[in-house]
């Protein structure tokens, strides 16, 4: 009894604690959108947003100051931003606001992928240059200038693109890294895209093919001729086929989607295949999002005890990819599945549009 009365106690301490913890967060959880910091000596535009919510109502095009790099850093003239698949659920919160903040977003402007040229650079970057085309990721980058660290996730852009099918091409880390990484595609291999069409599925069916692989392609109607025009040697219309219930059998699935059943994929998996579990089924947070997220985690856990593996992996944003995705683009390998550009001051529609979850190919929003 006593130890009984003991753990009723403990629990509810580490209860307490938790509720004191996340309260506190919640309540610290801050950004500088209320200081009073006056007009910018040096003005750009911006996209700011200080609350959560819908993107008619929380993002702003406003004055902030411009950026001064650092002796590590280059300053970039943002000349386009893609869009990824959560940037919406960022704006929204939900889930991401143990990622993004809890009551309140901390970075103030959202954006991440961009390119641009180099204006000025601080006294130890060797690297770049004034007037130097480049593209990668940081945060903050839905503005006229951004600071990035030269050594970090950032290189010369490929000269046969515009700049805004270059501010796309980050997205293609996680087609690299679950393609090369983690399903260790080789050539002769037959290696299924489930969600073929979207931002991150347009670059996986281009670097399925480059490593030599038999692609086939799951899509709507809409993007048949789109999937097709990648280079996938099969297109699958899901509106009108189960890939499920075919009698083919692939060596990789790469799901961006998620929204069949573990015994299901495992039916047309090899013996010993690999379901790479990269994607929740569209942009933004729906519903069916944490069904397709719990599908998942359950088959990831199921697959412990099977030949065929279902694996989850995180993308890693480095310099040395992006290089390797810079390369298979000048070569002609890869190439951006751009569909819609928007300006600036329309950011808040590109938001809307990727939140529909049906967007195909990618989105960027260019900077003049």
């Amino acid at each position: 009894m006593k130890i009984k009365r003991i753990l009723k106690w403990s629990a509810l301490a580490i209860l307490l604690i938790l509720f004191a913890w996340f309260e506190f967060a919640y309540w610290t959880s801050t950004n500088d959108c209320d200081q009073k910091t006056g007009a910018p000596t040096h003005p750009m535009k911006a996209i700011r947003y200080c609350e959560y919510g819908p993107p008619d109502e929380v993002l702003k095009l406003e004055q902030a100051e411009k950026p001064v790099p650092n002796d590590n850093q280059i300053l970039v003239r943002i000349r386009a931003v893609s869009l990824r698949f959560f940037d919406g659920g960022m704006l929204q919160g939900g889930v991401g606001r143990l990622v993004f903040g809890l009551r309140k977003p901390k970075n103030t402007t959202p954006g991440s992928d961009f390119s641009g040229t180099v204006e000025t650079v601080g006294s130890n970057v060797t690297e770049f240059k004034p007037g130097d085309e480049v593209f990668g990721v940081r945060a903050g980058a839905l503005a006229e200038y951004i600071c990035v660290t030269a050594s970090r996730a950032v290189v010369l852009k490929p000269g046969n693109v515009t700049f805004e099918q270059a501010a796309s091409i980050p997205t293609a880390l996680v087609a690299l890294q679950g393609l090369r990484d983690t399903a260790r595609v080789t050539a002769g291999q037959k290696v299924l895209i489930n969600g073929a069409s979207g931002g991150v599925g347009t670059f996986a069916v281009q670097i399925a093919k480059a490593m030599g692989a038999e692609v086939t392609g799951v899509c709507s109607t809409h993007n048949v001729d789109l999937v097709k025009s990648l280079g996938a040697d099969h297109v699958i219309d899901y509106t009108k086929e189960d890939f499920t219930k075919s009698d083919q059998h692939y060596d990789v699935i790469y799901d961006l989607v998620n929204n069949r059943s573990f015994a299901e994929r495992r039916r047309v998996l090899k013996p010993d295949g690999i379901c790479v579990l990269a994607g929740v089924g569209g942009s933004g947070m729906r519903k069916e999002t944490f069904f397709n997220l719990a599908g998942s985690l359950t088959a990831a856990l199921r697959s412990k005890f099977s030949k065929e593996k279902f694996v989850m992996f995180g993308v890693d944003i480095n310099k040395k990819d992006l290089g390797v995705l810079r390369d298979l683009t000048e070569s002609g390998k890869i190439a951006p599945a751009l569909t819609k550009s928007y300006p600036l001051n329309e950011t808040a529609a590109a938001y809307n549009y990727l939140e529909t979850g049906h967007a195909s190919g990618k989105i960027a929003i260019t900077i003049e």
